[in-house]
């Protein structure tokens, strides 16, 4: 699972396929960030964004704080961050796929963006000392691991006592059928690995986690999830040709605490 979708966004690294416009899109971060956000940003990595999200609009970020971006992928919610806390604050983004922190690193670098730095590291074992951030953050990415529970508790480790998590990621609203379930194609594209809100709020709960506050929800309609689904080897399958896709998936933005003690 993990090499399927290593390959996937390696993949996209070395294109310039984007997900990232004004106007509404499959992946559900048409419209979220704003056109002022776009227009600040290096365009190498708005080129390669892969969100269903804006968590740096959820993130309360003040200058001087230290953010983690977890599966930064090309740095477009890092390199915003970077913004956000100004010279005297930091950015760390953890990617497990070379291509991509190749390609963010490089973008950093044309850029003269000095506060952001790019670490290859799974989101499961973040490559960073305990209790370093003020705020992690991440875009449509925990849904992509396979461990989720370990992803949370990272979370929690990293961050200072009174730390905040802000994440954009896709939940379930109600069963996938099967086909979808077990497509390798599916899960890379952030539908299969997905879980319920119960699920998933659960897990943040067990990792230590306070002041859990959904703040928004975004339903997927049949033909954004058959957009997703466009290239996977089931798309055409008897199973689900004409099935309603409707009110399968949605795009979360979640808020947390790390209690102060």
């Amino acid at each position: 699972m993990r090499g399927a979708v290593r390959e996937h966004y390696g993949n996209l690294a070395k294109s310039d396929s984007s997900c990232c416009s004004t106007k509404e899109s499959s992946c559900g971060c048409g419209g979220l960030y704003s056109q002022s956000e776009i227009l600040s940003l290096p365009q190498d990595a708005i080129a390669v964004s892969a969100g269903c999200g804006n968590p740096t609009a959820i993130a309360s970020l003040k200058p001087g704080m230290i953010v983690v971006d977890l599966g930064s992928g090309g740095g477009i919610d890092a390199f915003l961050s970077a913004r956000k806390v100004g010279p005297k604050g930091m950015v760390y983004g953890i990617d497990m796929t070379p291509e991509m922190i190749n390609r963010a690193r490089k973008t950093a670098r044309e850029s003269g963006i000095q506060n952001v730095e790019f670490r290859l590291g799974e989101i499961e074992h973040i490559p960073l000392d305990a209790g370093v951030a003020d705020v992690v953050i991440s875009n449509c990415v925990i849904n992509l691991s396979p461990d989720k529970q370990q992803v949370f508790k990272e979370a929690f480790r990293v961050l200072r006592p009174g730390g905040r998590l802000a994440v954009s990621d896709i939940v379930l609203v109600s069963d996938l059928p099967e086909e979808i379930r077990k497509n390798l194609t599916a899960w890379s594209s952030c539908v299969s690995g997905a879980v319920s809100e119960k699920e998933y709020i659960g897990a943040m709960k067990n990792a230590g986690f306070e002041h859990i506050k959904v703040d928004d929800r975004v339903v997927y309609t049949h033909e954004q999830l058959s957009d997703y689904l466009k290239d996977s080897e089931y798309a055409d399958r008897p199973e689900l040709r004409g099935r309603n896709l409707s009110d399968l998936i949605a795009s979360y933005r979640i808020t947390a605490v790390r209690p102060k003690k």
